[in-house]
């Protein structure tokens, strides 16, 4: 293991437009102790252009292309087998990183060695509440964590320890599913704060964003929508709100989301994202 390095996976697919934003912004965020692992997925010729023309600068580690396209599990699988640094993280090819994002996940890491999982926060500023997230707040070595017993599977740092108690994802298994089980092993998870604000052009209210009508909704659908059920642009704008707001008020037990309490809250999650998207 290579103390304090933090090795990062993109995996880029058919978005040469967002890919060339992320990663030219990713790029840019990196210090001489970060190093970033490239996984493309498909043929897409402009996206594979994109990431070809970024894949020779030196702090990028790895340039992997599958002609098939492996989603999620394998790609991260692969990247925490090959991956050495005490540091962990993924970005999605459609977020643009603050400058400084992964510096201060690690310093809140090196300060305290309970905490597992660290995020950005990819919602917008008028989604924060302030009584709401703050009464989640707990002070760790001197950072504030709004502590959750996930977090979404981007825009994070979580120490290779982590890996080394669990494993590899499961067959199935999302991120936030894997940070649950850690939670439950007792690592600590959540968002400095005030938050680490990140860019997710996959939000609809985002001015980058190419959701910008319905056709374009249909057309470009991203795995979360499809996973969800999300049916229209107008759910997918609810949907973000929904999200933001559960976060802020959701249980930190992470017994609560496994089990019959697991399937019990999944269904009154849904529920209210339906009510949501009626209003």
């Amino acid at each position: 293991m290579t103390a304090g390095t933090i090795d990062i996976l993109m995996i880029t697919y058919n978005r040469s437009d967002y890919t060339r934003l992320s990663l030219t912004r990713l790029l840019e965020t990196c210090d001489e102790t970060m190093r970033i692992w490239l996984w493309h997925n498909g043929d897409h010729p402009e996206t594979l252009e994109v990431v070809k023309s970024m894949a020779g600068h030196p702090r990028v580690r790895h340039f992997h292309h599958s002609s098939e396209n492996r989603r999620l599990r394998e790609p991260t699988n692969w990247f925490w087998t090959h991956a050495d640094g005490e540091f962990l993280s993924k970005i999605d090819d459609d977020n643009l990183m603050p400058m400084g994002w992964a510096q201060q996940l690690r310093a809140a890491h090196q300060a305290e060695s309970r905490l597992g999982v660290l995020g950005c926060w990819s919602f917008l500023k008028e989604d924060v509440v302030p009584e709401r997230a703050e009464s989640k707040v707990r002070t760790f070595a001197g950072h504030r964590i709004m502590q959750n017993p996930w977090i979404a599977g981007t825009g994070y740092v979580m120490k290779r320890q982590c890996v080394d108690a669990l494993g590899l994802l499961r067959k199935d298994q999302s991120f936030p599913q894997y940070c649950i089980q850690l939670a439950l092993k007792g690592w600590i998870h959540g968002w400095p704060y005030p938050f680490i604000f990140m860019d997710n052009f996959d939000d609809p209210r985002h001015p980058l964003t190419r959701l910008k009508t319905e056709q374009d909704f249909v057309a470009g659908r991203g795995l979360s929508a499809v996973k969800f059920g999300v049916r229209s642009l107008k759910e997918l704008r609810d949907r973000q709100r929904v999200i933001a707001l559960e976060l802020q008020e959701a249980n930190v037990d992470p017994r609560q989301y496994v089990g019959w309490r697991g399937r019990f809250n999944r269904i009154q999650r849904k529920m209210g994202l339906r009510r949501s998207a009626s209003v």
